[in-house]
């Protein structure tokens, strides 16, 4: 593993980005009003879409200054920059709608309370808005017909007056007997009706026989019509005529009875102007207020001797009056102002005209409807009965004596408690749904701010938890994250630490190895040490005796890290020390245990392998003390070489009991061997022979001796590769937990080449 990089360092707080204004909407929160319309300017002013509408209105105002005087050229122009005004103005507000919701949707909150808007108070808002133009159009229907069916009801009592006068004129054909009858009916309904008028009319003649009233909204009094002799008509009860008189125009109810007297057919017409008290009394039972009537030609009254109809269209006022007979409001209470709403509307009445009988419905009654005068009337009482505030004069009594007003009463109260129930509701809803978003966004604050703090190097920062629920688990997780981290961070800096100390075990182990391999005339010495970790237990050394003599120390310590590499320096002072006294491989191990022993970890011990090769003598003697043994192949000159493994007795240093000296100087042995020219011996380690494949097969000496025997041709760096190659490819991606160290000796050989530096 790569020690790391030492002069790598977590980022201060100083280098994070600092926190931005939660006040403002600055910084990284978008959404601020400064930013909006900053957006906006450079959407319109610093962009192409800007700039095209810019030269388009630029054109406009040319082709404006210019008035008609505008060339053809100029006109197209105008119009391919209106259609590009169009579709730039299109793209522009699709952009101005994104930058908006990019800009002003940013917060959570925001987000919510629209959400909240869009699912919560818009279908009441459109619920509301779709029963008020319901119930204005039911109101505006309603009234619509009230006002038809009020003047159905004067039409209705002139046509009567007709009638009741023809029956009262039959055997009556002298003048003066004709006016009689005609006063006493006019005197019987001018209580109720101020202008009634009623004339006698003669066919043939082209004024009447008789007449009496007022006659001031005619010019003349009627002449009998040509199309009442036949009896084919339309109406010839007769029906709402327009005519001019004194006054202007008028709308009155005209009713027509004919009856046959003294050889000749007579026709009584009886006109009931609908004016002063007959629309105020109209206005005050229907709780409307008329405007006046609008007619196009030729609807109005077309009798030559009644200054014929008009020609273009006809403005028919009423009389001025408000909606329920009361005084206008004075709007200086809650009250007056609830009294004074009202809503314009139009009902179509249908026409006489009287010079061809025919009914046409080309009248436009224009009126306003006062809303609680108009229920007023609809409830019968009950409602003046509940809001006297509302209703505090009871128009006209339509309610029949003993009538029960209970189903008006019921039926406002019963709205009012709904509409009560219903706002209680839409409020504690809104209530409960604003501090519901408060709430979360809340909660999505506090651990935006917490990431924010982190983001910095706050670690120590934690979260309130207010709730429970899964927003509060959600922060009670954010608090055990950053803790976590905390510990992580410390966790890291510990093992950087450690990792640094290991850098600098390794470098005091790879110190304690030779630099070079030992120069000896006659003898080739080549050695590797490959840790299975960044520091390793194997140890092995080179020792000039003299001349002719070399001294080969391979050992293992027990354990791993910086522990065994401070064993391993004090191992080399000792064996350089006690080997310039000892030549014997026995005498120095058993020396070396009694140095050790005292100096050792308890749970520490070390295992060895020292031997001496002298080239003068031809003779290689080792001592093993619990280490592996060695391996011994002769020369192939003699034929196909056979290793010897060689394991004399031995125990490992360090051990700590009683008599535990005496114990190692009685089994340690010491042997010795004859070499030759050619000869190879190799001194390893546990860590060759143990090494592990997937299967969890070892190595083994046997396999070791085999490929020493195959390829002790070759040179002995050559040879060492060979054999650590041949490990591995057996180890494969098995991982594994032993250092690996072998030392080549080969007799006769010239000495190898110096690897390169920071090789072994």
């Amino acid at each position: 593993m790569p020690a790391s990089d030492p002069g790598e360092t977590p980022a201060s707080p100083a280098s994070a980005p600092p926190v931005p204004d939660r006040g403002g909407g600055r910084g990284r929160f978008p959404g601020g009003l400064v930013e909006i319309l900053g957006g906006v300017t450079d959407l319109f002013a610093a962009s192409t879409p800007g700039l095209a509408i810019l030269a388009v209105l630029g054109i406009k105002a040319l082709v404006a200054l210019s008035g008609g005087a505008a060339g053809g050229w100029l006109r197209i122009l105008d119009t391919a920059g209106t259609l590009v005004l169009a579709a730039v103005l299109g793209y522009l507000l699709v952009r101005l709608l994104k930058l908006l919701r990019q800009r002003f949707l940013w917060r959570v909150r925001r987000k919510l309370v629209l959400s909240y808007v869009l699912i919560g108070f818009v279908p009441i808002l459109l619920s509301g808005v779709f029963f008020l133009v319901s119930g204005a159009l039911l109101v505006l229907t309603v009234s619509s017909s009230f006002v038809q069916l009020s003047f159905a009801d004067v039409l209705d009592d002139a046509r009567g007056l007709a009638a009741m006068t023809s029956i009262d004129l039959r055997g009556r054909v002298a003048p003066e007997a004709m006016r009689a009858v005609l006063a006493e009916r006019v005197r019987a309904v001018r209580e109720r009706y101020p202008e009634a008028s009623i004339a006698v009319a003669s066919a043939g003649r082209d004024r009447a026989a008789a007449a009496d009233g007022p006659w001031r909204h005619a010019a003349a009094d009627p002449a009998f019509p040509p199309w009442l002799r036949t009896g084919t008509a339309e109406s010839a009860a007769g029906g709402l005529v327009v005519t001019q008189g004194q006054a202007g125009w008028t709308l009155a109810a005209r009713g027509v009875q004919r009856f046959d007297a003294d050889g000749r057919t007579h026709a009584v017409v009886a006109d009931l102007p609908i004016a002063g008290d007959v629309a105020r009394r109209m206005q005050a039972s229907r709780g409307v207020v008329l405007t006046h009537l609008q007619v196009t030609p030729p609807a109005a009254d077309a009798d030559p001797q009644d200054a014929g109809g008009p020609e273009r269209a006809v403005r028919v006022a009423f009389a001025a009056a408000d909606g329920a007979g009361q005084p206008a409001p004075s709007l200086s209470s809650a009250a007056d102002l609830v009294r004074g709403w009202s809503m314009p509307s139009v009902a179509y009445v249908d026409l006489l005209d009287w010079s061809t009988g025919a009914l046409r419905q080309r009248g436009q009654v224009l009126f306003s409807v006062n809303l609680v005068t108009f229920f007023c009337q609809i409830a019968q009482g009950g409602a003046d009965s509940i809001a006297p505030f509302l209703c505090p004069v009871r128009p006209l009594p339509v309610r029949a004596e003993g009538g029960d007003d209970s189903m008006a009463w019921f039926f406002l109260a019963g709205m009012a408690v709904l509409g009560v129930i219903f706002l209680t509701i839409e409020a504690a809803a809104m209530v409960m749904g604003f501090a519901l978003a408060t709430s979360i966004t809340g909660a999505v604050h506090e651990l935006f701010t917490g990431t924010e703090r982190v983001r910095q190097g706050d670690l120590a920062h934690r979260i309130r938890i207010d709730t429970r629920d899964q927003l509060g688990e959600l922060a009670e997780s954010f608090n055990a994250m950053t803790g976590s981290i905390a510990n992580l961070l410390t966790e890291a800096e510990e093992k950087r630490r450690l990792e640094e100390e290991l850098r600098i075990a390794r470098e005091i182990q790879m110190s304690l190895l030779p630099a070079a391999p030992a120069s000896v005339p006659g003898l080739a010495v080549t050695a590797a040490c490959r840790p299975a970790r960044e520091v390793g237990g194997d140890y092995y050394d080179f020792i000039r005796l003299d001349e002719h003599r070399l001294g080969v120390l391979v050992a293992d310590v027990s354990g791993k890290g910086t522990s065994a590499a401070f064993y391993m320096a004090e191992l080399k002072g000792v064996v350089l020390s006690l080997s310039r006294f000892h030549h014997s491989p026995r005498e120095l191990l058993i020396e070396v245990n009694r140095i050790l022993s005292a100096s050792l970890d308890s749970r520490t011990f070390i295992t060895m392998t020292y031997a001496v090769c002298d080239l003068a003598e031809r003779r290689l003697t080792y001592a093993r003390a619990g280490h592996t043994p060695l391996i011994h192949v002769p020369s192939a000159a003699a034929g196909t070489p056979v290793p010897e493994v060689l394991a004399p007795d031995g125990l490992v240093v360090g051990l700590q009991f009683e008599g535990a000296g005496e114990k190692f100087a009685e089994l340690l042995e010491e042997a010795a061997f004859p070499v030759e020219t050619g000869d190879l011996v190799a001194l390893f380690t546990d860590g060759v022979t143990e090494a592990m494949n997937v299967d969890a097969d070892l190595f083994g000496e046997e396999r070791l001796s085999r490929a020493l025997a195959d390829h002790v041709h070759r040179p002995s760096h050559e040879l060492k590769q060979r054999i650590l190659g041949d490990v591995e490819a057996f180890a494969g991606a098995a991982e594994q937990h032993d250092d690996m160290t072998i030392v080549l000796l080969r007799v006769g050989e010239p000495p190898a080449p110096a690897p390169p530096p920071g090789r072994p």
